[in-house]
């Protein structure tokens, strides 16, 4: 934590901006150092990630790429997700994003169609608070895995 606490702070917006791709969040959340814990760090993240204008969730949309399929998934499920990506984008206008962190690899393809389908029915607003959350909880893992991997010390 010493070392991302002791970044400048376009050193530690950058890093940040690998977690979550807005401008606005990665800035707040660098200029609320010093963080005592990864705790305090994912608080602040998590605050941040509320406060995101329409404008600040569609830049980090942007930033976001489609689902993996896992190795070795059959061609008719690349062509199920692809579809469904398709129809999603085609609907609101940017990328599906869903939070896997707690899905085991072999469940991901279902989680992510299951999540698709049932979301391609939501309203558009109802939508975007949705697509927030989600890229909040992404945010949140990717923190939390950068540190972890990082031996606590720095986002990386």
């Amino acid at each position: 934590m010493d070392r991302f606490n002791g970044m400048p702070a376009d050193e530690a917006e950058r890093a940040l901006l690998a977690c979550c791709g807005s401008h606005q969040w990665a800035r707040r959340v660098a200029a609320h150092r010093p963080y005592p814990d990864l705790d305090a760090l994912l608080a602040a993240a998590d605050e941040a990630a509320y406060d995101l204008t329409p404008g600040d969730l569609t830049e980090a949309l942007a930033c976001e790429s489609l689902t993996l399929l896992p190795e070795g998934a059959y061609s008719a499920a690349h062509t199920a997700l692809s579809a469904a990506h398709a129809a999603y984008e085609s609907r609101f206008g940017h990328v599906f994003v869903i939070c896997l962190d707690d899905t085991a690899p072999e469940e991901s393809l279902d989680q992510v169609l299951a999540g698709i389908r049932s979301r391609l029915t939501n309203d558009p607003d109802d939508e975007q608070t949705l697509t927030a959350e989600e890229l909040r909880r992404l945010a949140r893992g990717r923190l939390t895995r950068s540190f972890r991997a990082a031996g606590n010390c720095a986002v990386s």
